[in-house]
Parts: C-alpha cells; structure tokens; sequence
C-alpha cells in the first residue's frame, strides 16, 4: 500500500499517520520528494482494508494499492527515475555509466594498466573480479583479498571506483572494505541470505539477473535489498539461458524498456558475458543503448589469449576505444551522457 502525502504536509501530519501505520502492525518506507513525500507500507496485505481508513487522515492525499509483489521497486512508488551516486558517478536519470576491467583481477600490473587505459576511454567506473564463482570446481576462483587490495590500489591511483563480487554474507564487510559498489552474480540473484544484509549496508549493490530468472523474480530480489533499508540497487540484464547456442547466453534486450517502464531503478547491460564474444560487444552495446539501458559492464584485458577467465568476450584496450568512439553518436540520440572525470 502506497500512502501519498499532500505537497506541503507537516511534520505533525506525517508522524501521524506514521504512528498509525505501526499501530496497524505495518512498517513504513519513507521516500521524501522535492514537494511531497510517499511512503510504503510494508505487511500483511489481509489488513489492506484498515490501512485504507488513513485516507480521511490530515495531509494524506491520496492511498494506492499496488498489487504486484514487489511494491519499493515499482513505479507507483517512485515516478521519476532513481539516480546512484558512486563516489561522484551517477547511473539513471540520464546519466549513463560505463563498467570496464577484466573478468578477473590477475597481477597488480594488470589491473592497474587496464584501469588507466580504460578511464582513458571514458570508463567511469572499474570492474574487476577477486572472488569468481565457477561452474567448475577447478577452474580459477580469484585471488580474494589480494586481489580486493589490487582494485583498490588501482583504484586510488586512476580515481575509477571500484565495482567487485561478493559471494557470501560473511564475506560483505572485507569486500566493502575496498569496493565501492557491491556487485551481486547471476547464480547469487536468489541467495536471500546474501541480499538481506547487503541491504543493511549503504553500499549501493549492482544486481544481476540469473540466467533462468524472470524479470519480476529480479524485481522480488531486489526488493529483499530495498526493504532491509538500501535503496541504492542497480539491476543488470547479463542475458538468459535459452535454447539458442551462438551466443554464451541469449541477451533480453526486451528486458530493459520492460524495467525502465516497470521500476525506478537504473539497468545496466552486460554484453560481454550475454554474446560470450568480443565481435558481438558494440552491436550489442549499441542495442542496449537504444532500448533505454542506464549503463554497460564491458570487460577488458590486455591480453585475452592469456586471461585466466572469459578470455574469449575479453577485448583489448585499443577494441575498446575504438566502441567507445562508435557508442557516442547512440548515446546523443538517445539524450545521455557518460560523465567525464
């Protein structure tokens, strides 16, 4: 249930109908606007009923019932777009973000070189693994908190925050410890335990679609983050497994006016790991950006034949300039720009 305050209601309305709200057993989400303020009430919707009585309340306008599960991501409860702001780096409302750095974090030189190259590009923000969940037991797993320091240093030597995974809830507060923005997997989409702490942190979190997730399961998982009080969540089509073998995974470019249209919250595309093929970056990039996308995650390497992971979706520096040039025209047309350091 949405309750929406008069432009102008004072403090004494609103701590009312606060009160009222918690008497009723729900817990309230303020979302305070330039003229006015909305807030969420979150509960057993068996007492919908009830709530709907606030209605004759001093400073209330107007009370709206949302149906669909996930209510703190939809429109209905925030009209205009949510804008994250990373260390001074904006992603929504027209600010458009650009993620670029290797899959996984190798060797302080790696990193360090593809950050400054990339920044160089106009990346606005610094990708990079040091925990990687495999589909194999065998495969590289990262260099954990060796290669958070990395990031972090490389970091603190180009001003690019730093966007890396965490994996498990007891791994949140070392990771945080050097990241900048908290990034959630597409096999962790749906580690609830994981998402419910992430949302008692001020972190902003970059989640990502599971690859047999539907968009109002990416919605619901979301909304775990949100209502344990961090509003600040990026979502992320990354593609979704389908019956189509060309591609790594079959990028949803539907998914992102869906979203746009459904939530508040910024979307950001990652083609690398959607194509699995370096080719298939820019067309897919500029797809992303006239569908509506907020941003893009584009991994690069400096020498992909030698990555530990992903080498093949992996492009070299010099690739990525050059997409960076070819993405400007598409980006003017659609009126958003990547906000230069």
């Amino acid at each position: 249930m949405i309750i929406i305050m008069k432009p102008g209601a004072s403090k004494e309305h609103l701590d009312k109908v606060i009160g009222r709200i918690r008497d009723l057993g729900y817990e309230e989400k303020l979302l305070v606007g330039v003229s006015r303020t909305v807030i969420a009430a979150i509960g057993d919707a068996r007492g919908k009923q009830q709530l709907m009585t606030l209605e004759a309340m001093p400073g209330i306008e107007k009370i709206v019932t949302i149906l669909k599960p996930a209510k703190l991501t939809d429109r209905e409860y925030r009209k205009e777009d949510t804008i994250i702001d990373i260390k001074g780096v904006k992603i929504g409302g027209g600010h458009f973000v650009v993620m670029a750095g290797p899959c996984s974090v190798e060797s302080k030189e790696q990193v360090l070189e593809v950050a400054r190259e990339v920044k160089k590009s106009g990346a606005t923000i610094l990708r990079g693994g040091a925990y990687k969940p495999r589909s194999s037991p065998y495969s590289f797993q990262g260099l954990e908190e060796e290669g958070l320091k990395m990031l972090r240093e490389a970091s603190d030597k180009t001003g690019l925050p730093v966007v890396t995974e965490v994996i498990t809830p007891q791994d949140i507060d070392l990771v945080g410890k050097y990241a900048d923005m908290l990034q959630v997997g597409a096999r962790n989409m749906q580690n609830y335990d994981l998402l419910k702490k992430l949302g008692k942190t001020k972190k902003p979190v970059l989640l990502k679609r599971g690859m047999m997730s539907t968009i109002d399961e990416l919605f619901l998982s979301a909304e775990y983050i949100i209502s344990e009080g961090n509003p600040n969540v990026v979502l992320c089509e990354r593609g979704i497994r389908t019956f189509e073998t060309a591609t790594r995974y079959t990028l949803d470019i539907a998914a992102v006016p869906i979203i746009k249209k459904m939530s508040h919250l910024p979307v950001i595309v990652d083609p690398s790991h959607a194509t699995g093929k370096r080719d298939l970056v820019e067309p897919v990039s500029k797809a992303a950006i006239a569908a509506g996308a907020d941003g893009l995650m584009i991994e690069v390497h400096p020498c992909p034949e030698d990555a530990y992971c992903d080498g093949k979706q992996s492009l070299v520096p010099g690739e990525f300039a050059k997409i960076m040039k070819a993405l400007a025209p598409y980006l003017e047309l659609a009126g958003k720009k990547i906000q230069p350091f």
